[in-house]
C-alpha cells in the first residue's frame, strides 16, 4: 500500500560508498534489496548522488592533506574526504543493483567546487538549497523516510534538514550503513533523536 504523504529517499548509493570504492562504507551495498523492496510503499522516490568536480574542496588531495583531517571552510569545519563520486566517474554512478525506473527525481549534489554538500535539501553552509524542499512541498508530501548512505553524516545531515524545514521524519537504519568516524554516529543518532527523527531498524 502506498503512502499518499510519504516520500523514499535513499541517499547516495554509489559505487564509491559501495565495496570497492574510493570511500567505501562498510557492508554499503548489503542494503540494496531492502531499499528496492520499499520502493512500491512510496508515492514518491528520490535518489540523491553525489557529484563532485575534480579538485573539490572537500578533497583531502586537493589540499595536500591527510584523507578524514579537518580544515576550516567559510562555513565552517570541513572533514576532508578521499577523492570520490567525481563527475562522470564510474565511482558516481548509482549502484547497478539499485532500482533507477521508479524515482521520480535524481538529485545531485555537492556540484559546488567551493563547498561540499552533505544533505539532500542543503549545502554545507545550511543555506543554499538544492531544490528538495520546493520538490517535495509542490508533491503536497509531509512525511519523509531516509535510507542509505552513509548513516552517520549525508543519512543524517538530510534528516536534521527535513526535521527542521518540517517533514515527520524517519530513518530505517537497518537500510543504511555508517563510517563511523571518531564516535560520529553515536554523535548522529544523538542528533537526530534530539530534533524528533524517529529511528526504526
Amino acid at each position: 500500500m502506498r503512502m499518499a504523504s510519504g516520500a523514499l529517499i535513499a541517499i547516495d548509493v554509489q559505487n564509491d560508498f559501495c565495496p570497492g570504492g574510493a570511500l567505501a562504507v562498510p557492508e554499503g551495498d548489503a542494503i540494496i534489496a531492502r531499499i528496492n523492496a520499499l520502493m512500491p510503499d512510496y508515492s514518491v522516490v528520490v535518489l540523491t548522488q553525489d557529484w563532485h568536480p575534480p579538485n573539490h574542496s572537500s578533497f583531502a588531495s586537493t589540499h595536500g592533506a591527510a584523507p578524514f583531517s579537518e580544515i576550516a571552510m567559510p562555513y565552517g569545519q570541513q572533514t576532508l574526504w578521499p577523492d570520490h563520486c567525481v563527475q562522470g566517474s564510474e565511482g558516481a554512478r548509482l549502484h547497478d543493483d539499485l532500482h533507477t525506473d521508479p524515482a521520480d527525481l535524481i538529485i545531485r549534489k555537492g556540484f559546488r567546487a567551493g563547498i561540499d554538500s552533505y544533505s539532500a535539501f542543503f549545502e554545507n553552509d545550511k543555506t543554499t538549497p538544492t531544490g528538495l524542499h520546493g520538490y517535495l512541498s509542490e508533491r503536497g508530501i509531509t512525511d519523509v523516510t531516509f535510507v542509505g548512505l552513509a548513516l552517520d553524516f549525508c543519512v543524517a545531515w538530510s534528516a536534521l534538514d527535513a526535521a527542521r524545514l518540517g517533514y515527520k521524519v524517519s530513518v530505517l537504519e537497518g537500510a543504511c550503513r555508517a563510517i563511523d568516524l571518531n564516535g560520529s554516529l553515536a554523535e548522529a543518532r544523538r542528533a537526530m533523536r534530539d530534533a524528533g527523527v524517529s529511528l526504526q531498524d
